[in-house]
Order: C-alpha cells, then structure tokens, then sequence
C-alpha cells in the first residue's frame, strides 16, 4: 500500500476537468486531485505556498494566463524540484512531433498525452497509460525525495571529515595554502606537493579531495616507500586470478579501486625506475596495465603526489625520470616547515590539546605563559606531528596540573636542560625569590636531569644517594610523576 497520491490540476475547460476526474475515479483509494486552477499563475502560488505538498501535476499545456507550456513547467519544478509533472495536450493529435516532445522533457515534465480525439468523451485518451504514469510519477518523486536524503547525509558526512581535517593557522601562508586548495580542487589536474615529513601533506590532498566534485567517490593513499618492488606494481594496478603462482583470486589495484575518485601517492620519490614508467602511462593515456589481463582498463582518476625529496635534484641525479617530473608538477604546493611559521604554533598547540584531552576523556590542563615561549623557541625538527605527540604525551602525563616549561622539555626530550644551565638564572627575571623557593626549583631541575641521563628510578636514586623510598617521596614533593 502506499499514500495517497496528491494531484494539483491546472486546467482551463471544464470539460476536460471532469474526463481527468473520470478517469482517476477507479483508483480513488489512491489518487486524490487536491487543488484544481485554471491559471499558471495560481498554480505557481499553490505550489509556492503549498511547498511538498502535491505529488503530480496535471496540466494543460495551452492553459490560459501569462504563464504557460515549458515556461511553466520549468516554474513549477524550480520551486518544487522533485513534483512531477504530466502535460495533457490537444497540440499532438495529428502530429508525431519528436521536436516538441523533447521541449517538454527538457523543461523537465515527465511524460506527456494526447488530449483528445473527437470520439473521446468521458475519458482522458489513453487512460491506461495516464494512470500508470501517475503511480510511475509517484515513485520516481520517492526516489528522488530518498536521493536528496542520502546527498543530505554524504554532504553531512563530507563536513564532518573537513572538520576534522580542518588546517590549523591564522597566518597570511596558511590563508594562502587555502586559497590554493580551493582554486585547485576546482579541476582535475595532477598535483605535487613538497614538503618536510610532518608539515602536513597528506592533510593537504584530503581537502583538495573533499572540496572537489570527486568528493562523493573514493580517497585512497598509498605510501610509495613502504612497499617493496616486487608488491608494488601489484598494489597499484592489481592483478587477474591464475596470473602468477598464489594468484588464487583477481584483486583491484588502488587505481582500479577509486575510479572516478582520488588517488594520493606519497613519497612518490621512492618510485624504482620501472614503476615511474608505468605511473607515466597511467597518467597519460588514463588507463593501466593488470598483472594477467591482455586488454587495457581505462580509468578516470586524479592523482595527487607529495614527497619530501627536492625531485628536480633526483632528476639531475637521474633518480627520477624528467618527463614523469612535468607530468605531475602541473599544480604545485610548497608546505614550510613549522619553524618556518612559529606564528601558527600556539594554535595549533591550543587545538591539539582541546582535541586530544576530548578523544582521552580528560581534564585539559593549565598551561604556563613560560610553555607558550618555549613553543616559539623550539625548532620542531618533526614539524606538525611531532607537535601531535607532544600533546598527547603533556595530556597523559600531567592530565588536570598545570604545565611549565620543565614538563614540556620532558614531553620535548630536548637537551638544553643539561648540567651547565641547572645553575643558570633567568636574566629577565629581576626579581630576588626566597632560598626556599630556588632551592625547590634547582632540585627539581636536577633530579630531572638526573632522570633524563639515566634509565631506571632505580638507578637515578642510587647516583643521587638516595634511598628509593626517600628518592620517590621527594621527586612527589617536586611533582615530578
């Protein structure tokens, strides 16, 4: 069973109004005419009004009005895209006019009838097919009501993955890097993008992915210098069953698996020779060679690459062949380093510690105005990931306290907390603190550095000469965990 079938009627001649209503009358559990006009005018404001309301119209093409035939058609269905529209016509009685036929669909009706011959008095021509085409009407506005639904959701679940790939950064080279990607993920050419390990250039190509109109279809990744040779042509290009000994079954390669979307090939640098040539072809006759499969297989893919390397370099060295160079250096991004943009690290830190105290389920921490500078000072040689992990590894460890400049040389690992500057005094720092208090922040530097030199408790205890339980009671004094 299904609901009532909604009709709005636009007709003119009550005469033909009453052969429509004759016509439906059988099916009247069914099919109900909700509203009846005689103009296009009326009808636009019924359906404006009456937004989701009717399921089909029924219309005159020659109605009377300003309003009329496709101009009315394309009307009703920019203001109600998924109603359905049936023309009833006195226009093809004598004609098979294919020109006018496709003038209707165009503008968007769904199918369209004869009027009437002469013979024809209490039906509509062709009443069999009228009613069919109303049900088909109403299943098709079904399909089309549950395929803005499911858009509706991809689009939600779209947002989501940018949100959480959102690029951190307020500086004038971030707001540039997202200008790029929004101008490049308007096409479909190849992209390059260099870059440091951990500045980000995987983060870079997902939104170019998901601002681009591939971004229904697949992102997939593959790292070109984790794969040895004799598995990597099989990866991206997939193989046949019975091509090869343990071929028990025939596998997609990564390009054969996001046809029609994005394929992201970092470290591509580390491509032997042989693969560059195979890569090249792909990218130039857009189609591959499958292990076991004499035909070609054409694909529609676009690919973007990254690399770490200076591939200009390898060329010269001959490492990297020059013509694959050109063919995927059509759109370039150049990612700087994170000393290179200190501006955008208190930001970033900022929303690192928001994100991952949220995943962890625990407090944030306090942070100290002395961390903000040490951020800045420090030259983050592991860039944006290394930054990650240092928040986490603050958040785990100091969850709830407040973080200073030693908890964050511990998170660091770094080395200028070393024996000489233990007893170095801040030269910013004018102000005269009671013994009390520098004899507790001296000890605590150095039973940190004590620790960092050594590698158990156990052993940090016995050089400082201490006994582990009076060794353990002072490093809690301290705050050392």
């Amino acid at each position: 069973m299904i609901n009532k079938i909604k009709l709005l009627v636009i007709e003119d001649e009550e005469f033909d109004i009453k052969r429509i209503k004759r016509t439906i009358e059988a099916f009247e559990e069914k099919i109900k005419i909700v509203d009846v006009v005689n103009n296009g005018e009326e009808a636009i404001r019924l359906v404006s009004e009456k937004k989701g309301l009717y399921d089909v119209v029924i219309m005159d093409f020659q109605i009377s009005g300003r309003i009329r035939g496709e101009v009315l058609i394309k009307k009703l269905k920019s203001i109600s895209p998924t109603i359905q529209i049936i023309v009833v016509t006195k226009m093809t009685i004598h004609i098979s006019d294919f020109g006018f036929a496709k003038s209707l669909l165009d503008a968007g009706a769904l199918w369209y009838c004869t009027k009437y011959p002469a013979d024809i008095e209490d039906y509509i021509y062709q009443p069999t097919d009228f009613i069919l085409n109303i049900f088909n009407a109403y299943e098709k506005k079904q399909l089309e009501l549950k395929n803005i639904k499911t858009k509706k959701k991809f689009i939600q679940k779209i947002n989501d993955i940018l949100e959480e790939k959102e690029i951190i950064g307020s500086s004038e080279y971030i707001k540039n890097i997202k200008k790029q990607i929004e101008i490049y993920s308007q096409n479909n050419s190849t992209v390059l993008i260099t870059g440091e390990s951990g500045t980000g250039k995987e983060l870079v190509a997902f939104n170019i992915h998901y601002r681009s109109g591939r971004k229904f279809e697949k992102f997939l990744s593959i790292n070109c210098a984790s794969l040895p040779e004799t598995l990597l042509e099989s990866e991206l290009f997939g193989y046949e069953k019975g091509s090869f000994t343990g071929a028990t079954e025939s596998k997609k390669g990564i390009f054969e698996s996001a046809n029609n979307g994005t394929v992201f090939l970092d470290e591509i640098g580390e491509l032997s020779l042989p693969a560059q040539a195979k890569l090249l072809r792909v990218l130039e006759y857009n189609e591959i060679d499958k292990i076991g499969k004499r035909e070609k297989i054409k694909i529609n893919v676009r690919v973007i690459c990254a690399t770490n390397k200076n591939l200009e370099e390898e060329v010269k060295k001959g490492k990297f062949r020059k013509d694959l160079f050109y063919r995927i250096n059509v759109l370039f991004i150049k990612l700087k380093p994170l000393r290179e943009r200190k501006e955008d690290i208190p930001e970033l830190f900022d929303f690192f510690l928001k994100k991952y105290a949220n995943e962890f389920g625990i407090e944030s921490p306090t942070i100290s105005d002395s961390v903000y500078k040490l951020l800045l000072e420090y030259d983050w040689p592991g860039n944006i990931r290394q930054l990650q992990n240092v928040v986490q590894r603050l958040l785990l460890n100091y969850r709830g306290n407040v973080i200073k400049e030693d908890n964050l040389l511990v998170a660091l690992g770094d080395n200028r907390l070393t024996y000489d500057n233990i007893f170095t005094f801040d030269n910013q720092d004018r102000e005269i603190k009671p013994l009390k208090y520098v004899e507790k922040e001296f000890r605590k530097k150095y039973f940190l550095f004590v620790r960092k030199n050594t590698k158990s408790d156990a052993e940090a205890a016995r050089l400082l000469g201490l006994a582990p339980p009076n060794y353990y009671r002072m490093c809690k004094e301290l705050g050392i965990k």
